[in-house]
């Protein structure tokens, strides 16, 4: 399914910027670390889609709010910022969620385990958007680094075959339908929004806002696959950990804000 994503995505940007006349000549050490972002976005597609096989979409999506808390920590790394406790502290918060629910839930011990490497991609995507961003357009840089990441699964695709095979590999005229939705609603369109909105707010702040995906991809969990029925308490009180995180870090964010303006 990712690989067949990448592939429609990839084709389709391509041939967009090529009649608009905007692809552009990268040069080879760019093209390089480009390519390495897409092998991050891939594992992290496919990571992400093996913790909701292994445990269930609610699971995985709680596990996806972990990227807070690996930005917290890979953003200060890589970027050579000062670490900020109080991000710590609030990817803790999250991370203490996803351990109440690993606790009461070992049945999905495999998946979350899945879930939190996809974190952990999620995590670094923006993080080395972020320097990429200053030099390249955002559309050029997801035909590029979706193109990493295609070539990536283009090679793992044969091993995987052999490992897991299937009963079939084509895609039925439905699948093509909600592929084409998944290349270009949700990542053509989306990446480009994602990536604009990189220029103006930290990593950090953008992946914590992606932890409001948990909040409403269980409510649809629950309305369409009744997950609900499988789920405890301890869950509902992982995901109130979660929610807890993001709502201090919105209000943080409101608070530093508010106050430059009124310096200003």
């Amino acid at each position: 399914m990712v690989w067949f994503r990448l592939l429609i995505t990839v084709v389709t940007l391509g041939a967009i910027l090529f009649f608009r006349n905007q692809l552009l000549r990268i040069p080879v050490k760019d093209i390089l670390k480009i390519f390495g972002v897409g092998v991050i976005v891939a594992i992290h597609w496919v990571t992400f889609y093996g913790s909701v096989k292994y445990a269930n979409v609610s699971v995985a999506l709680v596990c996806f709010s972990a990227t807070g808390f690996f930005t917290a920590f890979f953003e200060p790394l890589i970027l050579k910022r000062k670490l900020s406790w109080i991000e710590v502290g609030l990817g803790l918060i999250a991370i203490s969620g996803i351990y109440i629910i690993f606790d009461f839930h070992p049945q999905y011990k495999v998946g979350i385990i899945f879930g939190i490497i996809s974190a952990i991609g999620s995590s670094l995507f923006p993080i080395y958007n972020k320097g990429l961003l200053l030099r390249y357009s955002p559309k050029i840089l997801t035909l590029y680094e979706l193109g990493g990441g295609l070539l990536a699964l283009t090679l793992l695709v044969p091993f995987y075959i052999i490992q897991f095979p299937a009963l079939y590999y084509m895609p039925t005229i439905t699948d093509w339908l909600w592929l084409l939705v998944l290349a270009w609603l949700c990542t053509v369109l989306s990446f480009d929004l994602q990536l604009n909105a990189l220029k103006k707010i930290s990593a950090f702040t953008a992946n914590l806002t992606y932890n409001l995906e948990p909040v409403y991809g269980i409510i649809l969990a629950f309305i369409f696959f009744k997950e609900n029925e499988n789920l405890n308490r301890q869950f509902y009180i992982g995901v109130l950990l979660i929610l807890l995180a993001v709502v201090l870090q919105m209000v943080r964010i409101y608070r530093s804000r508010k106050e430059e303006t009124l310096i200003r």
